[in-house]
Parts: C-alpha cells; sequence; structure tokens
C-alpha cells in the first residue's frame, strides 16, 4: 500500500498519536486464526487488549452448533451477548473489536454506544458475495449499529453503505511478522521439495484447474482440509495431488520455504481484489505466481516483485519459464519480501490504520455521549 493510500485509509489529517487504548476484543480465537493476529498487532503496538474468544459460545452438539450458525440465534448466541455487555460494564474498554462475529445483537451495540464505547467490526469475508454463505442473517441487521466496518473490497464500501452503514474503511489484509518469515540464510532448491505448490481451500474451481496443470506433466502439490479437496479433486488426481493435510503456522510457513512456486489465487466468489495469502507468501520470501488483478498489481511489480497470470495457459508458460531458472525465483520473491515489509503489508501497519481512524470516532462518540447526557 501506498503512503497516499494509507494517509486516506485513515481518514486524512490524523489525529495527533494518543496514548494506548482498552479494547474488548471479541471473535473466534485459536493459533490457527488470523484474528488472533490482529489482536496480537494491537498489543504489540501497546494497546491492551481484553479478549472474548467466541469459540467458547460454540455449542458442542455438532447440529446445535450448524443451526446456530445458519441462524445467529439460540441461547449461546444470547450468553454471547450477556457476556459482551458484562465485560464491558466490568472492564470499561474504549472500544469494542468484533473480528468476524456473526452473532452479535442490534441492541448490544445500541447499549455500548450509550456507555460512550465505540464499536469496530472487522470482516475479512463479503457477506454481499455471489457465494452465498451462511450465517449472516444477524449481521446484516448489525451493519446500522456499528460505528466503524473495515471491510477488504472497493465494492462493499458501497454496499455497507446502502445498508445505513455509519463509517466504512477498506483495509487490506495482512502476514503476520512472527509467523511469516524467510527461511534461513543458505536456503535453496537443493531444501524444496514441493515444486508448483498451493496450500488453502477449493474455492471456485481450484480443484479442477490444478488438476488440469498436474495433467500438463507439472509437479503440482497440494495441501488442505482434507474433505473439502477430495470433494474438489478427481479421486485419482487427490490420490496423486494431495499430500500434507491442513498445515498452519510452522508448517505452513515451511511449506512455502519448500515450494519453488507457490501459486495464489483470487475468490471470485467473493469477489475478492486480492488474497491474503499472496502477502504471506511474499513475506516468507517465497516465488510467488498470483493471479493477475488491479489488487495485486497496485501491491507488487509485476516479474520484479512477484509474477502474474491471467489464464491457464500463461500460468503454465510461468511456470515453464521460471521452474528452471533457480536464480530468478530468488530474486524476485526477495524483492517481494522487501516490498511487503517496506510498503507495511503485516499486520502492525495494517492495525495501525484501524486504530487511527478509530481514536477519531471515539471523540465523536464520546461527544455524542456528553451531548446527549446534558440534553437529559
Amino acid at each position: 500500500m501506498d503512503q497516499v493510500d494509507a494517509d486516506r485509509i485513515a481518514g486524512g489529517t490524523a489525529l495527533p498519536k494518543a496514548g494506548p487504548l482498552k479494547i474488548l476484543y471479541a471473535s473466534g480465537l485459536s493459533p490457527n486464526d488470523s484474528s488472533l493476529y490482529r489482536l496480537w498487532a494491537l498489543e504489540r503496538l501497546g494497546h491492551r487488549v481484553v479478549p472474548l474468544n467466541a469459540y467458547e459460545y460454540v455449542p458442542e452438539n455438532a447440529l446445535l452448533s450448524k443451526i446456530t450458525f445458519r441462524l445467529a440465534a439460540g441461547p449461546s448466541v444470547n450468553r454471547l451477548n450477556h457476556d459482551i455487555l458484562r465485560m464491558a460494564e466490568r472492564e470499561k474498554p474504549d472500544l469494542v473489536w468484533a473480528d468476524k462475529l456473526l452473532g452479535m445483537h442490534p441492541k448490544t451495540l445500541d447499549k455500548l454506544r450509550a456507555m460512550g464505547i465505540a464499536t469496530v467490526s472487522y470482516m475479512i469475508d463479503n457477506p454481499f458475495g455471489p457465494r452465498q454463505d451462511p450465517g449472516w442473517r444477524l449481521y446484516m441487521k448489525d451493519i446500522s449499529h456499528y460505528d466503524l466496518h473495515v471491510v477488504q473490497r472497493d465494492a462493499n464500501i458501497v454496499d455497507y453503505k446502502a445498508r445505513g452503514a455509519r463509517d466504512v474503511v477498506k483495509i487490506q489484509t495482512a502476514y503476520e511478522p512472527t509467523i511469516h518469515f524467510p527461511p534461513p540464510d543458505g536456503w535453496s532448491d537443493a531444501d524444496r521439495d514441493r515444486q508448483v505448490s498451493f496450500v488453502g481451500t477449493p474455492y471456485d474451481d481450484r480443484g479442477r484447474t490444478l488438476a488440469w496443470l498436474a495433467s500438463q506433466g507439472i509437479s503440482v502439490s497440494i495441501s488442505g482440509n482434507r474433505r473439502s479437496w477430495q470433494k474438489a479433486l478427481p479421486t485419482e488426481a487427490f490420490d496423486t495431488l494431495y499430500r500434507e493435510g491442513e498445515l498452519y503456522l510452522q508448517q505452513y510457513r515451511e511449506a512455502i520455504w519448500r515450494s519453488k512456486i507457490n501459486l495464489s489465487f483470487l475468490t471470485h466468489s467473493n469477489k475478492d481484489e486480492f488474497a491474503h495469502k499472496s502477502f504471506e507468501i511474499a513475506a516468507c520470501e517465497g516465488f510467488l505466481l498470483v493471479e493477475r488483478s488491479e489488487g495485486h498489481s497496485q501491491r507488487f511489480v509485476e516479474d520484479e516483485e512477484a509474477v502474474f497470470f491471467s489464464t491457464m495457459d500463461e500460468c503454465v508458460e510461468k511456470i515453464r519459464r521460471y521452474l528452471p531458472d533457480e536464480a530468478a525465483r530468488q530474486r524476485i520473491a526477495a524483492a517481494g519480501r522487501a516490498r511487503a515489509q517496506r510498503s507495511g503489508y503485516h499486520n502492525d501497519r495494517q492495525v495501525g490504520l484501524i486504530v487511527d481512524r478509530m481514536r477519531q470516532i471515539l471523540e465523536r462518540v464520546r461527544r455524542s455521549t456528553e451531548q446527549e447526557a446534558v440534553a437529559d
């Protein structure tokens, strides 16, 4: 992200830097979730974070869990909202940060606002996308009640404002610097046992795409959820291409290190402009071969910091061009890593931009609360 864009996202003329904020952070929190990485970034930036793990409110019964997720209703959702308000009363945070939290009641957000607490929703997915994922019923009602929505797509800014959002800002997804970093010095193709690699989910037609690449004589390695890839790939292709299961944290990072070429795809069914994985691959100093888009072109110099493709024929051409050329891959991967670090494609920078915007909103919320108190 260019500095001009960063300043625009932060709201133009930034307020003077203030002291640390106290933040009630409500989200599903596990070592495999990027929501936890954003919490870490807030702590690194000096803020006091009080976590509430939404996974503790998921019913143990599998069927009940599915129903609760689809309807965003039931005893566990009510308990979640009760506990958020109770924690807010006890902790008196400056703001409540809801990170892909689908079970918030609108009245809970209104009560937080009446307490002088600002609220921000960080949403990595697209509730307006054509994929039609379940679980959005209650969240859609929340849109006009949050003080700020953080989204990943230009189209979502229009979508959210049309649903009455008070404020919307686009912030790109980011890598986590404590997890996504380069391999040891001297790492080379002698350490790489994956030729063309994809680690992730089989959204859109990725299964067909990767199977076709393999049919062209390319050695492809796929890692991710076994059941999902079994459904996405023909049996013979699954048996040949799938390996190592789901990879997270160190295993994920090392899979990038061990890959000569790391593929990254846009999720078209989510109307994505760039792929979260692209920034993680670049941060790990992996060679990035990614679907061409305006979002990627704005963030990486083509053929210098990453390599792009628009069609599968072009993808094959790029693979055959770079697979035997270790020096070119090393050079481009190093430049991609430098760009990701220099341009702030990491959580500390991107989360910091959100906090800058929230400071401005906090001032407005507090002034509004004071005015209402005087009027009463």
